[in-house]
């Protein structure tokens, strides 16, 4: 049993064939879905996407830093409207992300704050999308650090004292298909890190591992990531596969 904690099966780019993507993922092991949110523009997909695979979908709720624009507070609003209404397994992903635009940082810095805030208000773990903003999110962790804060730094691609740290603020490294890349840089110290603290990750449809790079990711493809860690940690491949699967539990409580 596999466990995919973080993938966008709600994407367009699976509408042509999402439950024949769904189903290879099935027939590659993996048997539990974790579904980060992006905006309200979603919200609906996601909702669709639990009622059809009620028994393999688990739903987050959370506003993405690259959605967060002038209406960010209109946005919040909505992700408090849906955590005080159902239940939800993280709140995610959330974050900072500097890649595309540094306009809204403050609001982004904000946005994380209230949202970790929520996370240990409902007793959750966050899942953390960072993407050029190590500093500004560990900024972010020191300040509300404790033991009610945890989570997963989903799509983990820092340094080793970077993993380190992250692993100090009670957060899991999310590993997925960088990994696999020849540039990746990560799969050359992952071994410094003990298993206990890894979990694996597609991000589909985004980030497809070695040989897939650059096409669409799904879900099945979380197998070469798997095997990856094989390679870097010596171990099997149902041993990876059950420790990560058992790190993911102690993180969502399912």
């Amino acid at each position: 049993m596999i466990t995919d904690t973080h993938t966008h099966l709600y994407s367009e780019q699976f509408d042509e064939d999402r439950a024949e993507m769904i189903q290879r993922a099935k027939d590659a092991g993996v048997s539990r879905f974790f579904i980060p949110a992006i905006d309200s523009s979603y919200t609906e997909r996601m909702l669709d996407l639990e009622q059809n695979y009620p028994d393999d979908v688990f739903l987050m709720m959370g506003l993405h830093p690259t959605s967060v624009k002038e209406n960010y507070k209109e946005e919040l609003a909505h992700v408090k409207e849906w955590i005080d209404k159902r239940n939800f397994y993280a709140i995610g992903e959330i974050g900072i992300d500097l890649y595309w635009d540094k306009t809204f940082l403050q609001q982004q810095q904000e946005a994380f704050k209230t949202q970790i805030q929520w996370a240990k208000e409902k007793k959750l773990p966050i899942v953390i999308h960072c993407r050029e903003a190590f500093d500004e999110i560990f900024e972010v962790l020191e300040s509300e650090k404790g033991d009610d804060l945890f989570g997963i730094f989903h799509c983990f691609t820092g340094t080793l004292e970077q993993a380190q740290k992250a692993i100090s603020y009670n957060m899991k490294l999310g590993i997925g298909g960088v990994a696999t890349f020849k540039n990746g840089k990560i799969d050359k110290f992952l071994n410094d890190i003990d298993l206990q603290h890894i979990v694996l990750e597609t991000d589909s449809p985004y980030l497809a591992p070695t040989p897939y790079r650059g096409k669409r990711n799904e879900s099945s493809y979380i197998e070469k990531v798997a095997g990856k860690l094989v390679d870097i940690y010596g171990k099997p491949f149902e041993e990876i596969a059950a420790i990560t699967t058992q790190n993911s539990k102690e993180v969502f409580s399912v």
